[in-house]
């Protein structure tokens, strides 16, 4: 974060606009429509007639003076003479008020964001200085889905937030009452105009919400894909967003963590071969204990939660304890990983049947059905199979599957920092042990990871080859 966004008062604070071009004067637009009283210094004004429309503006026809800052809450320099700005800005900054230099975010202490205006509700967008055309981009596209009446929904909450708080006294009641008027009856009244009625449905509800029990809790079960955040389904992020509680494994990325509603406690139950920072059990009596506390778990785990993802084994513990859950199915790393890496599991030249299969079992071992995983025309892939890499490879050797059969390794796929390893049955080994590969990394066996060759298109610069 190289900003740190924040929203001040300013009404009836005296501010300073030094300036008197076109973007001067919509800076000092906005300050006043915050409220401030402003004095606006500048020799000559582009605009003269734009003068008339600031109603708590004091105009100066002159050069700026040190004095101009004396009891002043903020400065705007907006001039067109770059040594005039660095003086404010080094003048303003000594005296410890804060101040903007237009078109020269380094120098200044703040930034002026773009903004969606629907007040009370107010929204700011900043590239922090790096594009503000793409600010007001996005700032055009928000307008456009955002309309007045969200100005109006917010008004209506502030009107009754204290009776609210009076009525409902655990933060947790509260917080579960205003999501459901916000997405429920209330909202759609407040945005067809009907504010009366609006009023009615909220008073309504929250009699309701007085006089019922505790809520229960429930858990969602969602998956978090292999580690791009533009991986994850709506529904996923909006369960996400609502969360009392995230319980979330090593697999989910940081860049996905950042999604979680901002004051949801996180619970890191990361597991690793041989090394569960929770074992599974308490795991499972983690989230019926926490829905029975009434909380909303988001159970987030990499992948999809019914692939290698245990999800069954949290359900059916859900369910012995009648705890109420969802599941919401997430990309598994196979299909993701894949995709990314350039590599189709299926293909009809090449591969009639994909086979997905964990790289070691519950008690360690690596016991599977290698007759039939070696057989051609087939892919085939292996999920948690960093560690037993030489056994895979040596045993679909054996039982007939070609040691020149193309095999790949997917390090971190998805991510910015993706790396394929591409090779053979016979050099995959050698390529785990002449680089520092680490989980999670996925390995593909097949004719199709051939097809890399032409059909690579994410992160190209990641490939080593064997």
């Amino acid at each position: 974060m190289d900003y740190f966004p924040i929203f001040l008062n300013l009404k009836q604070q005296s501010c300073l606009v030094v300036g008197g071009g076109p973007v001067a004067l919509r800076k000092a637009t906005q300050l006043e429509r915050a409220g401030a009283r402003l004095h606006l210094v500048a020799p000559h004004l582009h605009a003269p007639d734009l003068l008339q429309q600031l109603k708590q503006t004091t105009y100066s026809e002159r050069k700026f003076t040190p004095e101009d800052l004396n009891d002043v809450q903020l400065v705007i320099a907006a001039t067109d003479d770059p040594q005039t700005n660095r003086d404010i800005a080094m003048r303003a900054k000594s005296r410890q008020i804060p101040v903007n230099v237009v078109d020269q975010p380094d120098l200044g202490s703040f930034i002026m964001p773009s903004i969606v205006d629907r007040s009370p509700l107010q929204i700011a967008i900043s590239t922090g200085g790096a594009s503000p055309v793409l600010a007001r981009m996005l700032r055009t596209q928000l307008e456009g889905v955002i309309p007045a009446t969200f100005g109006h929904l917010a008004g209506l909450v502030e009107t009754y937030r204290e009776t609210v708080k009076q009525a409902l006294p655990s933060v947790h009641e509260r917080r579960m009452f205003w999501e459901s008027v916000l997405e429920g009856e209330t909202a759609e009244l407040v945005f067809s105009g009907k504010t009366d009625a609006a009023k009615e449905a909220l008073e309504e509800a929250l009699e309701i919400a007085r006089h019922q029990a505790e809520p229960y809790g429930e858990v969602y079960l969602v998956g978090a894909g292999p580690g791009d955040p533009d991986l994850l389904t709506f529904r996923a992020l909006r369960l996400m967003q609502k969360a009392d509680v995230v319980v979330y494994d090593r697999l989910v990325s940081q860049a996905i963590l950042d999604l979680v509603r901002r004051d949801a406690e996180k619970i890191y139950v990361g597991k690793e071969r041989d090394n569960h920072a929770v074992p599974q059990e308490d795991i499972n009596s983690c989230l019926v204990r926490l829905a029975k506390e009434g909380q909303r778990v988001v159970r987030l785990k990499g992948g999809d939660p019914f692939i290698f993802g245990r999800g069954g084994e949290e359900i059916s513990t859900l369910m012995d304890h009648g705890v109420n859950f969802q599941v919401v199915p997430g990309i598994t790393a196979a299909a993701g990983c894949a995709a990314y890496a350039g590599i189709p599991l299926t293909h009809r030249d090449y591969s009639q049947a994909v086979t997905f299969v964990t790289g070691h079992r519950k008690d360690g071992s690596v016991n599977l059905d290698w007759e039939s995983l070696a057989h051609d025309q087939q892919t085939v892939v292996f999920y948690m199979g960093l560690q037993s890499v030489n056994i895979i490879c040596e045993a679909l050797i054996s039982h007939g599957r070609s040691a020149q059969t193309p095999a790949a390794l997917v390090e971190k796929g998805t991510r910015p920092d993706q790396k394929v390893y591409r090779g053979t049955l016979q050099s995959l080994p050698q390529l785990v042990k002449e680089h520092s590969i680490t989980p999670p990394t996925l390995i593909i066996v097949g004719e199709v990871v051939a097809l890399r060759n032409k059909l690579h298109w994410f992160n190209t610069e990641s490939e080593i080859n064997a």
